[in-house]
């Protein structure tokens, strides 16, 4: 299908595309990769009546170590996550996700900013987040300010984001000394989870976060089956409620083991 007509708007600086946000309002859109937006726009699902393009914006793509924690602009592109010496040796599990994210066109073309703004509920990356307790910078005509990623994600394609924000950075703590882990079910290896589970297992403690089992990543409490069974996913072609809570089960058992071994 074709998308509503739209007009475009290329932004040279983050404050260019504060300005172009705070002009156009609602109408706006912030596009960098195009891989989560414009599917929505061909369904019209979406039609902003702009399009603010922030791929080009200087200096947002990186990688590096900063205060203690892992900094990653969030112009980054997924191909960059997955090569990134620095993510392979002091955090895997960030460069192991992002080489599942679709295929090669995308992870060549997608952002990690445009991935976690998009807050897709099957999505690979924002469970990751979660179980890695990120935190996310926002910048905005106040200035910056940090969002747990726990916090950032707070609906089906819906963030802690203002309007008037656009998402600059992705901080992680390097998981040095810990196991890491990331499993996902889906139809095809491009797909989206039908259900995936993010794990962490660090000086005794376990954390797994799953996706596609809620409209934003569900943190597990308690035993794993105890936790998997009072999970409220949604029926659809993918499958059944029941059937999910099931796969929510053995997925993250699996990826408990794979961290366990990591460790």
């Amino acid at each position: 299908m074709i998308p509503a007509g739209f007009e475009y708007e290329r932004a040279a600086s983050v404050e260019d595309a504060l300005a172009l946000l705070a002009r156009h309002g609602d109408e706006a859109k912030l596009i960098a990769g195009g891989h989560s937006l414009l599917p929505l726009m061909k369904l019209r699902l979406a039609s902003p009546g702009v399009l603010v393009d922030i791929a080009r914006i200087p200096g947002l793509g990186y990688v590096r170590e900063d205060g203690g924690a892992i900094a990653i602009g969030a112009l980054t592109r997924h191909c960059d996550l997955v090569e990134s010496d620095l993510l392979r040796r002091r955090c895997p599990l960030v460069a192991q996700v992002a080489a599942e994210v679709g295929d090669i066109q995308v992870r060549h073309r997608g952002t990690i900013g445009g991935s976690l703004a998009h807050a897709d509920p099957n999505a690979d990356l924002p469970a990751t987040m979660v179980a890695l307790d990120a935190e996310l910078v926002a910048q905005g005509p106040g200035g910056r300010r940090t969002i747990a990623a726990r916090d950032f994600f707070q609906g089906f394609l819906q963030t802690a984001l203002r309007p008037d924000e656009l998402l600059v950075e992705v901080r992680v703590a390097p998981t040095d000394g810990a196991g890491t882990a990331y499993v996902k079910f889906s139809r095809r290896r491009q797909d989206w989870a039908i259900v995936g589970a993010a794990a962490v297992v660090r000086n005794g403690a376990e954390t797994v976060v799953w996706t596609g089992v809620g409209s934003t990543p569900v943190r597990a409490e308690g035993g794993i089956e105890a936790a998997a069974a009072a999970l409220e996913p949604s029926g659809d072609l993918s499958g059944s409620a029941a059937y999910k809570r099931h796969l929510a089960m053995v997925i993250a058992g699996r990826a408990l083991a794979a961290a366990r071994g990591a460790a």
